[in-house]
C-alpha cells in the first residue's frame, strides 16, 4: 500500500487503527475508536470516531475546564446526561460543551452501536471535574493527577 500523506486517512487505514478502550472509573465503559485528526497531522484539534456497544457507556460524567468538546452522532441512539439532564440522542443531533463545560456523559442503552464523531482542543494544561465521583483532575502535558474535591481549598482573598 502507497503511504499517503498525513491529511488524508483512507477508510480502511480507518478501520485498521481502530481500539477498544475504557475508563478504569466506570465498568460499564467501552468504546472502540480511531484518533483521526491526530493520524491526519492535527495537533490542536482532536476529532475522533467512537463507537459505544449496546448496553455500554462512554467514559464517566465530567465537565472540562479548558478544552471545549462536542459530539456529533451518526448512526444508533443514545442518552446523554448533560448538567444533570437526561436526553435521548439520534443521528444528525450536535451537543457542545463551551467552557468552563457543564457535566456531560453518553450511554447507549439500545441494541445496536451508538457511532458519534467527537472532538475539542488539545491543550497542554487540563482541569476535569468528576461531580459523580466527587473529584478533580488535572493534566499537565502527560502528567496526571487526581484530587478528591472535598479536600480542595481556595487559595487566599481574590
Amino acid at each position: 500500500m502507497t503511504k499517503l500523506q498525513p491529511f488524508l486517512l483512507r477508510a480502511q487505514q480507518i478501520e485498521a487503527s481502530l481500539q477498544t478502550f475504557s475508563h478504569p472509573w466506570n465498568p460499564d465503559s467501552e468504546i472502540t475508536g480511531a484518533y483521526l485528526g491526530r493520524a491526519a497531522g492535527l495537533t490542536r484539534t482532536g476529532v475522533n470516531l467512537a463507537k459505544i456497544p449496546p448496553q455500554k457507556e462512554s467514559f464517566v460524567y465530567h465537565a472540562h475546564h479548558c478544552e471545549e468538546e462536542w459530539i456529533y452522532i451518526l448512526s444508533g441512539h443514545g442518552i446523554a446526561e448533560i448538567d444533570g439532564q437526561v436526553f435521548e440522542v439520534h443521528p444528525g443531533d450536535f451537543m457542545a460543551f463551551p467552557t468552563p463545560s457543564v457535566a456531560h456523559h453518553l450511554r447507549n442503552p439500545g441494541d445496536e452501536e451508538l457511532v458519534y464523531l467527537m472532538g475539542g482542543e488539545n491543550l497542554a494544561v487540563e482541569i476535569a471535574d468528576f461531580p459523580h465521583l466527587g473529584k478533580r483532575m488535572f493534566r499537565r502535558g502527560e502528567t496526571v493527577e487526581i484530587s478528591n474535591l472535598a479536600d480542595i481549598e481556595p487559595f487566599g482573598p481574590l
